[in-house]
Order: structure tokens, then sequence, then C-alpha cells
């Protein structure tokens, strides 16, 4: 009877494992740093910087602005503009040769701190 009950207690936690892990998911957006993606744009920090004149939706601009913040300590981050969500990457090698641009990234999301543990990223249009 005790291995029956040991062998039925041991299923059910492998069972509440398997459900409670979480699942890899796709997510889009930008990758940016953590400067800009608060203020939803680059065009904050472009005149803090002198850069005013530049457009801020331009795809290179995104890229040097994106490189000069994380250089300064920022850190890239998924910005999806369509929701305002900022997202924590946990990798912050993989997200490098996409700064400024369009991604995917996949992953699992960490809800309570909103970081993607990142599996694999991208680009995407």
């Amino acid at each position: 009877m005790k291995k029956i009950m040991f062998g039925l207690a041991g299923s059910l936690m492998l069972i509440t494992v398997a459900f409670a892990a979480p699942k890899e998911a796709t997510y889009t957006g930008e990758i940016m740093d953590s400067q800009c993606a608060k203020n939803t744009s680059h065009e904050m920090m472009l005149k803090k910087e002198g850069m005013g004149d530049k457009d801020p939706s331009n795809p290179m601009v995104k890229k040097m602005c994106t490189q000069n913040c994380v250089k300064m300590g920022g850190k890239y981050v998924l910005f999806n503009a369509k929701t305002k969500t900022v997202y924590q990457l946990d990798d912050q090698a993989k997200p490098a040769d996409f700064a400024g641009g369009m991604a995917k990234v996949t992953g699992t999301l960490d809800k309570a701190t909103k970081t993607i543990h990142v599996t694999a990223i991208e680009g995407a249009m």
C-alpha cells in the first residue's frame, strides 16, 4: 500500500511540475534600449543628446540611438509599440545584432518581472 501511495504522490508531483513550467512563446517588437523604451520613442533621448534634427523613425537612427544608450548603461529590451509593453531580456548578447530593429524573441516569460528568458532572436518585419 505504501508503494502505491508513494508512486501516486510522485506521479502527481510530476504532473504539477509539467503544468507549472512556463511555456515558450514568441514575442515581437523593437529591440530598444531601456531608457528610450520608458519614453516609448527615441525622440526624447535624441533631443537630449543634441541630435533632435535626426528622424527617430529612421532605422539607422534607431540603431545608433539604441547602441549609444546601451553603451551609456542601458539594457536591451523588447518594446511592443502596440501594447506599450517593455520586456526585459535576460540575454544581452543576442539582441545586439538587432539593435533598433524589429525582432521576434522566443523564450519563456517571467510575468512577475516581465523578463523574457531568451532562447532565440530573429529579425521581423
